[in-house]
């Protein structure tokens, strides 16, 4: 079932806007095997209409027919403050097929584009595809991404660039922001219809219980709260977590500004519109714990169904505190798996803390130095280590080390044991900007080669790959500071 609410309240009827002469620029198999795409030997759908489909120029191929595209409607808080309706403004739902929602972004305007062309650019449509999928393969929950199609057609941002469309695919695109829009109406039926149909379709477990709403918000926070965790551990800035940003289905969405830590940096802003970092790396799981407060607020209505005013907002409000909690808790899993670490002790939360410090104060490639932790052997000297020249305080990276090798001496496993489930939770290849951005120059002038190269490496993130070990390695100097804006 695709978009539930039916009414122009809720969503309009939207056509997608031709681009002239559409080309492949590229696909993803294992996202077309998702929805039982047949794709050919050259790697793209054995049905040819499927590109004038994904490029929008179609509403049907031999064997699908969308007939009723639409663009829905939702509100929301922007760097924390209340922007009132959005929608979507250039992201057009086709309908469904095989469980998935198909969506077009970029494919053109809609009722809720406001000022805007309805369009995305060739840069912007590249590195969502490409994060996407190697999110998908990192295990991160994810909206996912089948293609990306381009256009000679010009696009003015910053500088005139060309257009594309980036087709996404997700069980369900409903956001927060759907939520506050029913609540900011002050629509308690269309809340109740939003409700419902997560529940029947998505939260099955909530099903007949006494308080299905509210086991619904806690489903819905857990998951967030276990998203946020999964993004910390592999170093991974969303770049703009507006409350219209965030998926009900615990998905990463909307894939803008982001970014994948370099050097670390406790407080690395990835995106140079956020001029305050308010969506720093470390504000995130705060963040996200804001978004479900709006979450909840836009809720209240549906508990006050049952419960008094006073008691929704007391149960909403013990229901919200349970957030930093499960956090918590799924943090300091990742983490240990992280650091090979899988007998509980006290002191562990604050081993992976000192770490992590050493790490900002020397600025230490994030992605490297958790890969190259499980090559550590128990029986190791601290000052035979080699990792610890990656650090400018030798005596504080030597100290910790002694705390963690004695550590490690206490778990069970041997050490290939250990290294091998360590290497499946510390990924060799991340989508680093240099990286897409190389990408993104050969694509504008019309190689698609790299793009295709990421690809294949992003779905082995946790391969040792060694044809491909230069794209493992951190950004030289000049490349480290890459920037990167809310504009696409």
């Amino acid at each position: 079932m695709a978009f539930p609410l039916k009414g122009d309240d809720a969503a309009r009827q939207t056509s997608p806007t031709l681009i002239p002469n559409p080309y492949w620029v590229s696909f993803s198999t294992s996202c077309a095997e998702l929805i039982g795409l047949p794709v050919s030997s050259d790697r793209l759908p054995l049905d040819k209409k499927w590109l004038e489909l994904l490029a929008g120029n179609a509403l049907e191929t031999e064997s699908i027919h969308f007939a009723t595209p639409i663009a829905s409607a939702y509100s929301g808080h922007q760097f924390g403050v209340w922007a009132g309706q959005l929608g979507d403004g250039r992201a057009i739902l086709l309908g469904e097929i095989a469980g998935q929602e198909l969506q077009l972004k970029g494919a053109g305007k809609t009722p809720y584009s406001r000022m805007g062309d309805g369009r995305a650019v060739l840069r912007s449509s590249i590195r969502e595809f490409l994060c996407s999928e190697a999110m998908h393969s990192l295990g991160i929950p994810t909206s996912r991404a089948l293609a990306v199609v381009g256009s000679k057609l010009p696009i003015m941002r910053e500088t005139r660039e060309t257009a594309a469309v980036c087709a996404r695919l997700a069980p369900s695109f409903i956001r927060v922001g759907h939520f506050e829009h029913f609540a900011s109406l002050q629509n308690v039926d269309r809340l109740r219809e939003l409700a419902d149909y997560l529940i029947a379709e998505h939260y099955p477990d909530c099903l007949n219980n006494k308080n299905s709403y509210l086991r619904l918000f806690n489903e819905i926070s857990k998951r967030n709260a276990e998203l946020v965790a999964h993004w910390q551990a592999v170093g991974f800035c969303h770049g703009v977590l507006n409350s219209d940003n965030i998926s009900t289905l615990g998905l990463t969405i909307d894939y803008g500004p982001f970014g994948f830590l370099d050097q670390f940096e406790i407080d690395h802003v990835c995106n140079h519109s956020d001029h305050s970092g308010r969506y720093a790396y470390h504000r995130q799981p705060q963040i996200m714990h804001w978004n479900m407060a709006c979450l909840a607020s836009a809720m209240l209505p549906l508990i006050e169904i049952d419960h008094s005013s006073a008691e929704a907002q007391t149960i909403l409000r013990s229901a919200l505190e349970e957030f930093p909690i499960m956090y918590a808790a799924a943090w300091q899993k990742r983490f240990r798996e992280k650091l090979g670490l899988y007998l509980l002790e006290d002191g562990d939360t604050g081993l992976i803390e000192r770490l992590l410090q050493l790490m900002h104060d020397s600025r230490v490639d994030y992605t490297t130095l958790f890969r190259r932790l499980g090559a550590i052997k128990k029986d190791a000297l601290p000052e035979e280590i080699l990792l610890r020249d990656d650090f400018i305080d030798r005596e504080g990276i030597d100290l910790w080390m002694t705390e963690y090798l004695a550590r490690l001496a206490r778990e069970l496993l041997d050490d290939e044991s250990r290294n091998t489930l360590m290497n499946k939770v510390n990924p060799k290849y991340i989508l680093r900007n240099h990286l897409a951005q190389h990408a993104i120059e050969l694509a504008q002038n019309d190689d698609f080669s790299e793009v295709e190269k990421l690809l294949k490496i992003l779905t082995k993130p946790f391969d040792e790959q060694a044809e491909n070990e230069a794209y493992s390695r951190p950004p030289a100097p000049h490349h480290q500071s890459i920037a990167v804006s809310c504009s696409s």
